[in-house]
């Protein structure tokens, strides 16, 4: 199964998340690719079957700036996407309040928007809490590789 990244990260942190993801989805026999600068063009070459998300959140509750430009031209051209399987991995600091983890909630409005079924509900990773986010996010993903097989 083609398993498409989109990440989104603020300091680098995200992106390291879907690089270990990326890792993990090919040992486990996963066709999974992962461009953090990624168009639209190149998404839909790729092909995708899956996607997986990982984000992180701005301080006022917004997609980082170097997805911003993925996720409108998605929810502007609004691609042939309905029913495949999604899952989204959203990084954030819970000191936030309201808008904790506000970068995931937004890509799943739009997977909603775009009929993606998120095959295992969101993970949320608190950078308060969580020094190892790329391990913390591994039974998570466990789950979701098993979601993509059933």
């Amino acid at each position: 199964m083609k398993v498409a990244i989109l990440s989104g990260s603020v300091y680098g942190t995200a992106e390291e998340v879907a690089r270990h993801t990326e890792r993990l989805l090919k040992n486990a026999g996963f066709d999974a690719w992962h461009n953090p600068r990624a168009s639209l063009a190149d998404v839909q070459a790729f092909a995708p079957e899956a996607f997986l998300a990982v984000t992180s959140t701005t301080g006022m509750g917004e997609l980082p700036d170097n997805l911003q430009p993925l996720y409108f031209a998605i929810r502007d051209h609004l691609p042939a996407w309905n029913g495949l399987p999604g899952g989204v991995i959203a990084l954030g600091d819970s000191s936030y309040g309201d808008t904790f983890c506000g970068g995931g909630e937004l890509v799943r409005e739009l997977y909603a928007e775009l009929g993606i079924r998120e095959v295992v509900a969101m993970l949320r990773l608190d950078s308060s809490e969580s020094v190892t986010p790329e391990t913390d996010a591994e039974p998570w993903l466990a789950e979701f590789m098993l979601a993509l097989q059933a």
